[in-house]
């Protein structure tokens, strides 16, 4: 007989223990709920407050005017949101909210996009000249979208011009604190020092106006007249006339050639060129991207396909000059007259029919005539007939 080697601890619980253990509502987790709605609307919550920004900021991301200008319309009672008409540009919007300027919904945010824009002389950066002179967008070509600049040229500054739909990207741009450097060529007239040029490395006060670091260098002198090389990062007001006024230099040319990374390189004038998404993103860099705002996910509303040049017959009519008689030129020719805008070399004189036979007054021409000319041919009958005369 086997004893059983059970303890009384090891004796079966009752029901009765059982039926007396206290029941808790609460469920075992410390965790809440799932609760789905509760969860879909934190996140919009969410998002909408990552996405809302002041009424003056989302104006100028759609590309319709810069913030300084979006507060000027404020001011004025352009601007309404929700049916309600501003007052003050103190207001944060979001993408659920109705904004109107003039009475028109503001456009849909579009891809941040950056063009290159060879400006011709003879035109005003602004959007509207009330003296009513020629500006930028005479002369731009129709088929691009709603653009702003960034920063300006003088009316007879020739050059690169950045244009763009993001007005946060104009305004990051300008700033001089982004660093960019900007390659001028300047002719100027008067006598030139380059130890003078020297000393703008270190700045310059003019008229009570302080300039920062300046390069400036001399290329090619030729008579009273110099081509200068110019860089410089802030970009201030007429900042290159006055800076060589100090140096009694007048200044009768001046071209931009790059801003940033960006070149004018063989642009015709008045041609526009696209920078694609991803180059641009790549020139930027996250840090301008970030602080610019920069969207790159949106979709692009109006693409082009292809380099545009615009037609600067509005340009002309203003200015009083006339396009008729002009005959059409060839791609090769287009080319060929931006470079020679860009050449400084002295050019020679040719006469109407291709040949360079013209003569300076006062000079003989010692150039043989050309073979088979009328010249030619009497020279050599005369030559021919004392020959003759020899032999005889």
């Amino acid at each position: 007989m086997v004893k059983s080697t059970k303890s009384p601890s090891d004796k079966p619980r009752s029901d009765k223990s059982r039926s007396h253990r206290p029941h808790s509502d609460k469920p075992r987790s410390d965790k809440p709920p799932h609760n789905n709605k509760t969860v879909s609307t934190k996140s919009k919550t969410e998002n909408d407050a990552a996405q809302s920004e002041r009424i003056a900021k989302r104006m100028a991301r759609a590309g319709l005017c810069s913030r300084r200008e979006a507060e000027r319309w404020i001011e004025e009672g352009r601007v309404v949101v929700n049916d309600q008409k501003l007052t003050t540009p103190a207001v944060t919007v979001s993408m659920r909210d109705k904004i109107e300027v003039d009475g028109n919904p503001l456009p849909a945010i579009e891809r941040t996009r950056l063009w290159l824009f060879h400006k011709p002389a003879g035109v005003m950066t602004t959007n509207h000249d009330p003296e009513g002179r020629p500006t930028i967008f005479d002369v731009l070509p129709k088929e691009l979208p709603r653009v702003i600049t960034v920063g300006r040229l003088d009316m007879n500054t020739e050059g690169l011009l950045l244009l763009t739909n993001d007005g946060g990207l104009a305004r990051v741009l300008e700033l001089p604190a982004t660093g960019w450097l900007r390659r001028y060529r300047v002719r100027v007239h008067g006598k030139v020092d380059q130890a003078q040029l020297d000393s703008l490395r270190e700045g310059i006060a003019v008229d009570g106006v302080l300039y920062g670091s300046i390069e400036a260098t001399i290329d090619r002198q030729q008579g009273t007249n110099c081509w200068l090389n110019i860089a410089l990062r802030e970009g201030k007001n007429r900042e290159i006339k006055r800076v060589l006024a100090a140096f009694d230099l007048d200044v009768t040319r001046l071209i931009r050639l790059s801003y940033g990374p960006f070149q004018l390189a063989e642009m015709s004038p008045r041609e526009v060129r696209e920078i694609k998404g991803r180059a641009l993103r790549d020139q930027l860099g996250e840090r301008l991207a970030k602080e610019a705002g920069a969207n790159f996910d949106a979709p692009i509303i109006k693409p082009l396909t292809s380099n545009l040049k615009g037609d600067g017959s509005k340009a002309v009519a203003k200015s009083g000059e006339s396009n008729r008689g002009k005959s059409r030129t060839t791609k090769r020719e287009r080319s060929d007259e931006a470079l020679t805008r860009l050449d400084t070399k002295p050019q020679q004189r040719r006469s109407a029919g291709g040949g360079s036979d013209w003569t300076a007054p006062g000079k003989v021409n010692s150039k043989k005539p050309r073979k088979g000319s009328s010249r030619s041919n009497q020279t050599s009958s005369t030559q021919r007939g004392k020959n003759a005369d020899r032999r005889r």
